[in-house]
């Protein structure tokens, strides 16, 4: 973890560290965290990393395990389904929308977000590609002029940043997200709706089906007794930071 300095909302800083830790796969679901070695390994107090793992706590990030204290929460697959389920309708929404309203704009700005995506796939790149991945659906959400669905979906993103994560680096997964992508964009440039809202409900449910047949089938694996104790996430994937 890097060190902190200078900084007027120490807590948020602290909060946005774990999360990126624990997304990145170096806090692992069911890992135990030590105020004192994260306030140390941040260079801040505990005062700060407490308030930050409150919040956590509040936003489901991690849990209380008894004798252990404060874990790294594992994933949840029905609460994955939930948001994915959630998701596909609202993003279906927004580009059905963003079809109607901002296809000129999805014309002029979208080709750079796609050539972007290449690039992190190219990289294999995991921050690249969640900071490539939100930037796309950010923009469709702006082009909807619908402020509502960037303001309900907002909640969700943390989670789904964590979820991308375990996703995006497995065998083809990369370029077929982007070949996904490209295909909504090409529906809203052209100002389909109908086509626009179809392909990214579709883009949605294919991300869904594919992670949590993912989880299921390791946590299968637990239960016959083999295995590791926590899914495998950071170390194991195939990335270059």
């Amino acid at each position: 973890m890097r060190l902190l300095t200078e900084q007027p909302t120490l807590v948020e800083q602290v909060f946005e560290a774990i999360v990126a830790e624990v997304v990145e796969g170096r806090l692992q679901p069911n890992q135990r965290l030590i105020q004192e070695e994260i306030a140390a390994q941040l260079g801040v107090s505990r005062q700060p990393v407490q308030q930050a793992l409150l919040l956590l706590r509040a936003e489901g990030f991690v849990q209380e395990a008894p004798g252990r204290g404060l874990i790294v929460a594992p994933i949840d697959v029905d609460f994955v389904r939930d948001i994915y389920e959630v998701r596909s309708v609202s993003e279906g929404l927004a580009c059905r929308l963003a079809a109607q309203r901002g296809a000129e704009q999805a014309r002029k700005d979208g080709p750079a977000l796609i050539r972007a995506g290449r690039l992190a796939e190219a990289e294999g790149s995991i921050p690249m590609l969640i900071d490539a991945d939100m930037r796309f659906h950010q923009f469709l959400y702006e082009i909807s002029g619908n402020k509502v669905i960037k303001e309900a979906t907002g909640p969700h993103w943390r989670h789904l940043q964590r979820v991308m994560a375990e996703v995006l680096m497995r065998d083809e997964t990369p370029r077929q997200i982007w070949d996904q992508h490209e295909a909504i964009l090409d529906a809203v440039s052209r100002g389909d709706a109908r086509a626009a809202e179809k392909v990214a409900r579709d883009h949605i449910v294919k991300a869904a089906d594919r992670y949590i047949a993912r989880l299921k089938a390791y946590q299968e694996a637990q239960g016959a007794g083999g295995g590791k104790d926590t899914p495998p996430t950071g170390k194991e994937r195939r990335r270059k930071t």
